[in-house]
């Protein structure tokens, strides 16, 4: 009997491909790039390694490599990223008693599109359907201020975002909250924010802090988030046959979320920011020595 158990074959299939083959994609896949081409698909690198489409799928599944995937970043070279982030995220965490904190910024260039032909409803075993080209009908600029304490958005539309349309927005925040409540802007480095007008009103009306996110830093705006939601529930698949029509979207995408508002609950807190920033700027030096130094101006002789 011990006989028949060392002659006896093992149950179960036997793996296709060694430990080595394996390797030899997860490696091509993480440092090569196929011929003419930026990145690598099954097919391709099936062709490459040998292998069939379906095992280089398995083995990218078994090692959570997505190369078809790409995700866009930008890292701030603020002097003073850290100055004004801890600024912005301790009115998010610690808010100042008696006081508001709004997030101000400016969706521009809202485009008023109609599709070319009437699109088809959805129904059971088919989503809805929309022409992939369309006809454009003007824009709009939908400046907005979202209240992170009770999630509550204010928003007007304009033709152009200047200095002239920043002023008549401060002036209807001034009105939408009555009173002497501190107000606390958190906004982005757009130059019509700090605009020679815009600061000598803004001196006549001290209740008014300007709290400004480090420069290519827009997530720290929680606006820019609820600007997503108006994009994705409103816009990106509306038929607008006219900028009035647009308009008219944005208003009524803005009278239903404050019938129900929900704020948006910050929780990174600076130090985590920090750390992962840390950990991003020292991958990109070893790619790419000094492309993480602040940029400093030169002195004009």
């Amino acid at each position: 009997m011990e006989g028949l158990w060392e002659i006896a074959p093992g149950r179960g299939r036997k793996p296709a491909y060694d430990l080595d083959k394996i390797a030899a994609v997860v490696k091509a896949t993480l440092q090569t790039k196929p011929p003419g081409m930026t990145h690598w698909s099954c097919r391709t690198m099936a062709r490459s390694q040998g292998l069939g489409k379906s095992t280089v799928n398995k083995i990218w599944q078994a090692h959570n490599l997505k190369p078809q995937r790409v995700e866009t970043f930008k890292l701030s070279r603020d002097p003073k990223f850290l100055e004004k982030m801890t600024d912005v995220i301790g009115l998010y965490l610690n808010p100042p008693q008696q006081s508001l904190v709004l997030c101000v910024d400016e969706k521009s260039q809202i485009q008023a599109l109609d599709r070319t032909q009437p699109g088809l409803p959805i129904k059971k075993g088919r989503c809805g359907t929309m022409t992939h080209d369309y006809k454009r009908h003007g824009t709009t600029t939908l400046f907005a201020a979202l209240d992170t304490l009770h999630g509550k958005v204010i928003g007007q539309c304009y033709q152009r975002h200047r200095h002239q349309e920043f002023l008549k927005f401060l002036r209807t925040l001034d009105k939408e909250f009555p009173g002497k409540v501190p107000l606390h802007l958190i906004m982005d480095n757009y130059g019509t924010h700090k605009h020679t007008k815009v600061r000598a009103w803004l001196k006549r009306h001290p209740r008014f802090a300007l709290h400004f996110v480090p420069t290519s830093s827009s997530w720290l705006n929680l606006v820019e988030r609820w600007f997503r939601e108006l994009d994705d529930k409103a816009i990106r698949r509306g038929v607008f046959r006219s900028v009035r029509d647009l308009k008219a979207s944005i208003d009524a995408f803005l009278k239903a979320w404050n019938d129900d508002p929900k704020p948006f609950i910050w929780t990174a807190t600076v130090e985590s920011i920090t750390e992962k920033l840390s950990r991003c700027r020292q991958t990109l030096e070893q790619i790419q020595p000094g492309c993480t130094r602040p940029r400093t101006r030169k002195s004009k002789k």
